[in-house]
């Protein structure tokens, strides 16, 4: 029964945090939660999808995703140029997929398309207690700093 419990008060605490109506992020992105669920067959594991929507020369701040979180993103329309780590910058093209490895640094995010919209479905699987998916680049690189 505590861990039936427990893996309510997990779920209900997701489930709330990502109920918040669409936050934007960066200058012509919004994000929107669109699903989240704990994973019953690998216990401490959620499963977490959001809607990032850029505007035509949107674009996402430079970020680091938490260290727990294997990432799939699949693009649903426009084109989204993205750099990981310190890899080429990419253009993904509606229909196509790729992922980021956990604790991986996001520079570049953002729509390829100065006059068109873009959609990218996010998956995340992470730890079901991690609060933070992704933190500002600077914000991370200051606290590193203050050590």
């Amino acid at each position: 029964m505590k861990i039936r419990s427990i893996f309510g008060t997990a779920f209900a605490a997701i489930a709330i945090a990502t109920a918040a109506p669409a936050a934007a992020h960066g200058i012509g992105e919004t994000v929107t939660p669109h699903f989240s669920q704990t994973i019953p067959n690998i216990p401490g594991k959620s499963l977490v999808a959001l809607i990032v929507d850029y505007a035509p020369g949107g674009a996402s701040p430079s970020h680091i995703h938490a260290k727990s979180a294997f990432i799939f993103g699949y693009v649903l329309s426009g084109e989204i140029e993205s750099q990981v780590n310190d890899g080429p910058k990419q253009v993904h093209r509606a229909g196509e997929s790729f992922y980021e490895t956990p604790g991986s640094r996001h520079p570049v995010s953002r729509n390829a398309s100065k006059t068109r919209p873009a959609k990218l479905l996010a998956v995340f699987v992470v730890d079901t207690g991690e609060k933070e998916l992704t933190t500002s680049a600077e914000q991370d690189s200051s606290s590193r700093s203050k050590k």
